[in-house]
Formats: structure tokens, sequence, C-alpha cells
């Protein structure tokens, strides 16, 4: 895959994860959900941290919440031009196509969550009991490197009671699929997927 088409790749998939996530940044209270199907729901949430919601101060007290976001939308832009050059570099070497793609996959997501991260709280204001707005009179709902990333597909494929025996979780309802995630996440964990899957192929020295 040529630079270009790369490019318009990456760009494709920033306008759709962007394009639904302000759809539902002003259409949307938080929380408010729409089902879809049975096992497929649009769901919004704000996500303020890493995976699945955890934060750094999860880990450590020795840091608030508010820098632990400072960090981490400062380590992912960091990230971001780590995989900018890794994009390059296996672009110029004429790396295998499944190979560039992965990686165009997995920079097109976090760029896409860095927008939120970096520049939703000064766009929009918060969502609580409120459709927010884009560009607020009264600013938005926090200041630079502090936003918050939509999400807002949510699959609860099914749900079960866990049996009584089982260590910790037993007596439990499960629900499957329960994390909720957007567009931006779809991308980076094909990518992650397709490295694993085809890592044969990826990594080829014959191509």
């Amino acid at each position: 895959m040529s630079l270009k088409k790369s490019i318009l790749f990456i760009i494709s998939i920033l306008l759709i994860d962007q394009i639904s996530k302000i759809y539902i940044k002003t259409n949307f209270v938080l929380y408010e959900n729409v089902e879809v199907f049975s096992w497929f729901k649009i769901y919004f949430i704000e996500n303020d941290g890493m995976a699945w919601g955890t934060k750094i101060s999860d880990f450590t007290t020795l840091i608030s919440d508010r820098t632990a976001k400072v960090i981490l939308t400062v380590f992912r832009i960091v990230a971001i031009f780590g995989i900018g050059y890794w994009l390059l570099s296996a672009i110029k070497k004429q790396s295998p196509k499944i190979l560039i793609t992965a990686i165009v996959l997995i920079f097109a997501g976090a760029l896409g969550n860095i927008v939120d991260s970096v520049f939703y709280g000064v766009l929009f204001d918060d969502s609580i009991n409120q459709v927010a707005a884009f560009l607020p009179e009264a600013g938005g709902y926090d200041t630079l490197l502090h936003g918050k990333v939509v999400d807002m597909l949510y699959f609860p494929l099914f749900e079960v009671d866990l049996p009584q025996w089982l260590p910790i979780y037993g007596g439990k309802r499960f629900n499957f699929f329960e994390p909720v995630f957007n567009i931006a996440d779809v991308a980076i964990s094909t990518g992650f997927v397709m490295l694993i899957v085809f890592n044969k192929k990826a990594f080829s020295k014959d191509n």
C-alpha cells in the first residue's frame, strides 16, 4: 500500500469515527441508549481513562485523576508519533500489504481517540442531563488534554447467572459483551488481531 492510499484510508476511518462521535455527543444525553437489535444498542457513555475505563490513578495514589489524565493523553500523543514512524518505515521498505494495513488501522484508531482526549473538553459542554452543544458560549466542560472519549457501540449478546461455586464471581450476573466502544476502538482492535492472526505473513522477510 502506498503512502497516498494509507493517508486516504486513515482520513476515511478518522472521519467515520469523528462524525459518529459528534453525532452521538450532540444528539444523546449521557447514558441514553437506543436498541437497534436485541443484541446491539447505541449506548452513549464517556471514557476518561484507558481501555474499559481503567485509569492510571487506579494503580497508584501518588497522582490525582486529572494528572493521570494528562499523563495518559501525552502518552497517547507520543505513541501516535511512534506508530506514524513505524508506518512510514513499513511503506518505505515495501513491507507486506497486510502489515501496512494493520498499522494504518491502529494509527487511525489511536488518532481518533486522541482527538477526543485533547479537544473534546473545550469543544463541547457536558452531557449530564442534557444534550451537549458544540462550541458552547459558556465554554467546554473541561480544559485542553482533559477531554473524554465518546463510546457508543454496545453488544449485549447474552447474559447468564454464574454458578455459586465459582470463586469470586459466583452467583453474579455475567453480561457478554459488556464493554462499550467506538469506531476508533474497532480499528485498533482489528489492526492488532491482524498482526496476531497473520503474524508470519505480516512480518515475512520474503515480501
